[in-house]
């Protein structure tokens, strides 16, 4: 289940992922620690899109711009409105355009194992293969190619952004 929850203290808006299992949540504007109890709950949902729309819709009333947010429509018709568009450029059309040997970069695309990872996916891939504690999660990192304060600081921001939780110096994705 997932909830969009709100700040006491700064007003930002974020969501939860399973809220009743945690016994707090930070916030990763203010860094407020709240009792998970006791935050106002918006929205929930068993689909994070959803409960990720619901937020969307939160912020645009707040900001004023409940209009344009009408307007815009959902994520996935904004997706399907990109991909029907016709005059787009394809990435190979693209590369040639700009001088590029599009071959070659797919090949060196195919010796790297397809595609690099970012260093923030790398700290998600750390967390998916069960690294849980900071340390079992930087060293999957540094393993990887991502310094160690690199590691720690998406770590962090992905807590702070709801998109993970840690609970008793434990990790998981949200």
């Amino acid at each position: 289940m997932y909830a969009v929850v709100g700040c006491r203290s700064c007003g930002t808006y974020w969501l939860l992922s399973d809220p009743d299992a945690q016994e707090t949540a930070t916030c990763p504007r203010c860094d407020s620690r709240h009792p998970t109890k006791r935050l106002h709950r918006f929205y929930e949902s068993e689909d994070r899109a959803a409960a990720a729309e619901a937020r969307a819709k939160l912020l645009a009333d707040k900001a004023g711009e409940s209009a344009a947010f009408e307007r815009a429509g959902t994520v996935a018709e904004l997706e399907r409105e990109v991909e029907a568009f016709e005059g787009a450029v394809s990435d190979r059309e693209y590369l040639e355009r700009a001088g590029v040997d599009a071959d070659a970069v797919e090949a060196a695309g195919d010796e790297s194992g397809g595609r690099s990872r970012s260093r923030e996916e790398t700290v998600r891939d750390a967390l998916r293969e069960g690294h849980v504690t900071e340390e079992a999660i930087v060293a999957y990192a540094t393993d990887h190619g991502v310094p160690a304060d690199a590691a720690r600081d998406l770590l962090d921001r992905l807590t702070r952004r709801g998109e993970a939780t840690e609970s008793r110096g434990e990790y998981r994705l949200l």
